[in-house]
């Protein structure tokens, strides 16, 4: 439970809460509890990947459409799920590594490439599937 959640629910200092946790807290219980984080940090980051990945599909789709409310909305997700994946690399200690596409650079121009297509129906199919062939292979599947 998040120390800020006691801190809240019991009216004690944060403080005092990391003071007791110190002492109290066995050093090997906090040393397995890492371990299991850190376990889990890979399934974590895949499942944020992906959630930003369908949000950005949902912008994508919005454009299309001309549903701007939809892709404002979404594109606040993007931004959450961006925010988060930062807050998650520094925790690790990692250095960023960046698929360049699921950048904003390649949303951007991907939606602008497959709007120029739209009076060329057949070419647009033809490039929205080659797009989606290599993003599946990357293993970064997005909606075009």
């Amino acid at each position: 439970m998040p120390l800020r959640t006691i801190e809240a629910r019991w009216s004690v200092s944060k403080t005092s809460l990391i003071r007791h946790r110190n002492a109290h807290v066995p050093k090997a219980l906090t040393a397995a509890k890492a371990a299991a984080e850190a376990a889990q940090g890979d399934n974590l980051l895949a499942q944020v990947h992906a959630a930003l990945e369908r949000a950005m599909a949902i912008v994508d789709e919005a454009q299309l459409d001309g549903d701007r409310r939809t892709a404002i909305a979404a594109l606040r997700e993007v931004r959450g799920w961006l925010e988060l994946l930062a807050k998650l690399a520094a925790a690790m200690g990692d250095a960023p590594q960046v698929n360049n596409l699921i950048t904003p650079e390649w949303h951007a121009m991907r939606v602008a490439i497959v709007a120029a297509l739209e009076p060329y129906p057949e070419a647009r199919h033809a490039v929205v599937d080659l797009i989606l062939n290599a993003e599946e292979a990357s293993g970064s599947i997005a909606s075009v």
